[in-house]
């Protein structure tokens, strides 16, 4: 049955793949943009000003919000930290109060990441587990998912989309890493052994589209491959893939200085499973770092 789908964030890599994929399945997408509309297919809004068209979302069948300011960037400016945060709480928590109003709620597929977990070593983490520590994106992936909370309290059906960084050429972060281990300089971060998530732009893709379908589907969902590498496995998986030697290793105290308030993402370890994901029935394209990475080069 073809749904009526409104989305935040569609100019993004990942939103404009979205909504490609969701048309080429015979949905109807309308799109929420800063600037002034261009037809049907678009609708202005200003988060900030907490102004949207209410109607229009409250009679969507599924709302996606994937806006947010790029998480590439200066990990030692505050202005940089400050408005990662508010762009994704303030559209998250605007759109989960216009669902709540309705009278009968759309489902709310609420962006968020993988960051969530904070660093748990080699701990298998579904996602029942726990959310420790306060390094910046644990803390704003916690913050980012309390803002659905309004639509999740009125009753709507809420996935929150654990993102792991997703692997293709033609975005971060594979796009700059495939570049430096073509030159030959590719390394792995401090021991490597650390649990580095991952996921296909494919399955990033096809993965929400199930979710956006599927009824019966709500609570957290870890989109990351099936089997989380290590940054050892992920190092040689993409040395392999591009046909070049990585013996070398960044030691982690230059990384943790270098990194700013991004080290933690580089030198934490998240063993995360798409276990809601499986249970909910979607099969991956590509389950372990081999694949993703061979996903990602082609």
């Amino acid at each position: 049955m073809p749904l009526n789908v409104v989305i935040a964030g569609s100019s993004g890599f990942l939103g404009s793949h979205l909504v490609d994929a969701l048309r080429g399945r015979g949905h109807t997408v309308t799109a929420l943009t800063r600037r002034p509309a261009k037809g049907p297919s678009e609708s202005t809004w200003d988060p900030y000003a907490g102004a949207v068209d209410r109607g229009l979302v409250q009679s969507a069948d599924v709302v996606v919000n994937l806006a947010g300011a790029p998480t590439a960037g200066n990990p030692h400016s505050k202005t940089w930290a400050r408005e990662l945060r508010e762009s994704r709480v303030t559209t998250t928590r605007l759109l989960a109060e216009v669902i709540a109003e309705a009278e009968r709620p759309p489902a709310y597929l609420a962006g968020n990441g993988i960051s969530y977990y904070g660093d748990h070593g080699d701990a298998l983490l579904t996602e029942s587990a726990d959310s420790r520590g306060h390094a910046l994106l644990t803390d704003v992936t916690r913050e980012w998912q309390a803002a659905a909370d309004a639509a999740v309290d009125a009753g709507a059906r809420v996935c929150v989309l654990r993102t792991a960084p997703v692997m293709d050429a033609a975005a971060p972060p594979l796009k700059q890493l495939r570049l430096v281990f073509k030159l030959g300089l590719g390394a792995k971060l401090g021991d490597g052994s650390q649990h580095m998530a991952m996921i296909s732009l494919r399955d990033w893709v096809d993965a929400t589209v199930h979710l956006a379908e599927h009824e019966s589907a709500s609570g957290p969902f870890n989109l990351c491959c099936v089997t989380t590498p290590t940054n050892a496995e992920f190092t040689k998986a993409l040395a392999a893939g591009v046909k070049r030697p990585a013996v070398a290793f960044v030691p982690a105290p230059l990384l943790r200085t270098a990194a700013g308030a991004m080290g933690p993402e580089l030198l934490g370890s998240l063993n995360v499973t798409p276990r809601a994901l499986l249970d909910s029935g979607y099969t991956f394209h590509d389950p372990d770092v081999e694949a993703v990475v061979r996903s990602g080069l082609s």
